[in-house]
């Protein structure tokens, strides 16, 4: 089957969370955090690079490593994680990579001649008498730097702020001169923390981490994670450094806020936190996110959508898909891995990830793989109890006429196929236990035109999903 844009865009046993894309010269780059598969913690593994073809984002590459947890001269024994980064362009041409370690509060540099390094150590960003920014008497706890140069002066922005923190207000903005160090002007607060929000037009969306900025035009976008966790929010200026305003959500990793075929509060995929920013590729803007896998907080993997600009600048709320845009359905025929299922849930709802994964192994569904970590095994779905459901949009439908999945586990029961996921039951597809993957097939009429499908299981025990074919 020919390669076809998908999320994850990574391959499956890939997590690459907190990305943060670039295109350089004709290539588009992610930076991101590296999780484990299984992981026990956030961000356990050295810093990774992929890029793709600005022409084909089916297309990705693996980089290797960039740079390793050991180089920073705090974390010689790499007990310390490197979390979410971000990269910019110098004066000089050299690119810079900004990052916290998991147990400090100050950021470092590193630097190299090349996108994909691998990045050398450079320094710690700090005031003109030497002391380190998040060290200095009235400094707040800097983390997950956001930063874009222009000209000679780099805005560096930080912050992380809980619900209840009235220790922290907000997110921070810093300027950097020409050595990409040096602090010329001190932070500033430019969203506003929750207990600080009232009258701003920031309530019920305020900041709590992942800030990242980006220009389009004379306006800048700042985009950050909410008190909500799992959306996507920006706001924008005319001004680096202050006078944002509240915009709205571009995207949920729990599909929340999106009202076109479901009620707007209602998750269909385990949500968590949030990070990620926009980008223009090829005449086209995406916005990069992560999701939630493994039934935890800390197996995420990278996933993009196509966005649109309003006359006005503004950026509507976008679905999320398996296919990164519903401009760009999937063809209706061949098979497909489960793992790229864009929705899933169960009759009973939860918005939210476990952080141990002992309650969601018990009743929910999650997307795993065999093997441990670094292993090249494809993803599948686990723990399909009596009403998972697995929904997958969009594919291109044309006189599709039989429906194939492959499946085991100890169950006993069917699987239901539609194309609305509280919606008529187009197929059923009966299924048995066993512990080797099986295949079953049922007849089915797909209407033609551009259609999502769900797969719900209903019946005994647990089955796991690891594909579906469409055949004519």
């Amino acid at each position: 089957m020919k390669k076809q844009q998908v999320n994850p865009y990574l391959p499956s046993w890939e997590y690459i969370p907190d990305a943060e894309p670039y295109v350089f010269k004709d290539r588009v780059y992610i930076y991101g955090s590296h999780d484990r598969f299984n992981g026990h913690a956030y961000c356990l593994n050295d810093y990774v690079c992929c890029s793709a073809p600005v022409e084909d984002l089916s297309d990705w590459r693996y980089e290797g490593v960039i740079y390793r947890k050991t180089e920073d001269p705090l974390n010689p024994e790499g007990a310390m994680c490197l979390y979410a980064p971000d990269v910019t362009v110098g004066s000089d041409g050299r690119y810079y990579l900004y990052y916290v370690l998991d147990k400090v509060q100050i950021v470092s540099v590193a630097v190299s001649d090349t996108p994909v390094g691998e990045y050398e150590f450079y320094g710690y960003v700090h005031y003109a008498d030497g002391t380190r920014l998040g060290e200095n008497e009235g400094d707040q706890p800097q983390f997950d730097p956001g930063v874009i140069t222009e000209g000679d002066k780099t805005y560096l922005y930080t912050g992380f702020c809980q619900k209840d923190d009235k220790s922290r207000n907000g997110a921070m903005a810093t300027v950097l001169d020409k050595d990409m160090l040096t602090i010329i002007e001190e932070p500033k607060f430019v969203i506003p923390s929750e207990p600080y929000s009232e009258g701003t037009g920031f309530e019920g969306h305020e900041f709590f981490e992942a800030p990242s900025i980006r220009k389009r035009g004379d306006k800048y976008y700042l985009i950050y994670s909410s008190i909500l966790m799992h959306e996507l929010c920006y706001a924008t200026s005319k001004n680096p450094t202050e006078g944002f305003k509240y915009q709205g959500t571009i995207v949920s990793n729990a599909d929340i806020g999106i009202d076109s075929y479901k009620d707007a509060d209602k998750p269909m995929y385990y949500g968590g936190n949030n990070h990620g920013s926009i980008v223009e590729i090829n005449d086209n803007w995406y916005i990069f996110y992560h999701r939630h896998t493994n039934g935890t907080n800390f197996s995420r993997q990278a996933c993009l959508e196509k966005i649109e600009f309003t006359a006005e600048g503004q950026i509507p709320q976008v679905e999320i898909t398996s296919s990164g845009s519903k401009d760009n359905p999937l063809l209706d025929v061949g098979e497909y891995p489960a793992y790229l299922a864009c929705n899933l849930f169960t009759d009973e709802e939860s918005v939210y990830t476990d952080f141990s994964g002992a309650w969601m192994n018990k009743q929910f569904p999650k997307i795993t793989q065999d093997g441990k970590d670094g292993d090249k095994e494809i993803g599948y779905i686990q723990n399909m109890k009596d009403s998972a459901t697995a929904g997958f949009k969009y594919f291109d439908c044309h006189k599709i006429n039989k429906v194939k999945i492959k499946v085991r586990g100890y169950c006993s029961g069917k699987f239901e196929v539609k194309t609305v996921w509280d919606g008529e039951v187009l197929a059923e597809i009966s299924v048995k236990s066993s512990n080797i993957w099986q295949e079953y097939s049922a007849a089915v009429k797909i209407p033609d035109g551009v259609q999502p499908l769900y797969f719900t299981y209903r019946g005994e025990g647990s089955a796991s999903l690891a594909s579906f074919t469409l055949l004519p």
